[in-house]
């Protein structure tokens, strides 16, 4: 298999979206990137045993992609060797009534994982910079002071969402959680295969919806947002990476191999020591137990 470079996948600089790549070659069919995955997946696991024990840092996963993008399937795959005491995963869709009756960043608050654990936003609060700003009659929803109407939401306004994206971010790396945020980079023509196959599949007809067609008209506005925002909001303590989605496979190994890469890094995430007292009477307890 092709050696990777993490770096390779990452966002330092100010990008164009259209010059992101949508596919990679592994050099290997897909049943060694499943065989490799499954391995890498299991190795994570190991890591987030030893996160969860250690309850110092908190792993913070977001995805994003447009629709077909892979989200679902690769968090399941990426995932799948994890103990379930160990995740907790969100899907944030609409807003409920009573979420639309705080800020927008509130539900994303409430649902951060606590130290030791991944917490997974499919969807994320990048929603708020995405799908609103595509479509900003949806702000007048959020009933905020200041909008009264689409016209009030104007550059200022998206500035000053970034700036407190950026801050919220900021925060909670601050305090112990480890950030990474995935771009799942589809392209049109593969998306527009994907749903095809939902069209076809009628297993798969379940996930397919009329609005899935008109989105996808919107396909430039949605990247223009996307770019914007990548642009703005990829930094050290909490970088964007580029995945070439066209293909499963590849985007799920990738996107492990940059979890395991970059997380084994951290050397002082060890499991706990027995306190020496405790420690140096193992071999009593041991026979306590044994002469039951």
């Amino acid at each position: 298999m092709k050696d990777i470079n993490i770096e390779d996948f990452k966002i330092t600089s100010k990008i164009n979206i259209k010059d992101l790549p949508t596919t990679y070659d592994l050099e290997v069919n897909k049943k060694k990137t499943e065989r490799e995955l499954r391995t890498v997946s299991e190795e994570l696991a190991e890591i987030q045993n030893t996160m969860y024990a250690h309850g110092k840092y908190a792993v913070l996963f977001c995805i994003q992609g447009m629709d077909t993008a892979g989200k679902d399937s690769l968090i399941r795959e990426v995932f799948k060797e994890f103990n379930v005491r160990g995740i907790d995963a969100h899907s944030f869709k609409k807003p409920t009534e009573n979420e639309l009756k705080h800020d927008y960043l509130w539900r994303h608050y409430i649902a951060l994982p606590a130290r030791g654990k991944f917490g997974i936003f499919n969807r994320t609060h990048y929603e708020n910079v995405l799908v609103t700003r595509v479509h900003p009659e949806y702000l007048m929803y959020e009933n905020m002071p200041d909008i009264k109407s689409v016209d009030d939401v104007n550059e200022a306004f998206w500035e000053r969402r970034f700036e407190e994206i950026n801050n919220f971010e900021k925060h909670i790396a601050d305090n112990g959680t480890i950030i990474f945020k995935f771009f799942l980079n589809v392209s049109k023509d593969e998306q527009k295969n994907r749903l095809i196959r939902r069209l076809e599949k009628p297993s798969k007809n379940w996930k397919f919806s009329s609005d899935d067609l008109d989105e996808r008209k919107l396909w430039d506005q949605y990247q223009d947002c996307y770019e914007d925002a990548i642009n703005k909001t990829s930094k050290f303590h909490a970088p964007w990476y580029n995945i070439p989605a066209d293909d499963k496979p590849t985007a799920r190994y990738l996107v492990a191999k940059i979890l395991y890469d970059t997380l084994k890094e951290y050397t002082d995430i060890k499991e706990p020591e027995l306190p020496a007292d405790e420690k140096s009477k193992i071999h009593l307890y041991k026979q306590q137990l044994e002469s039951e």
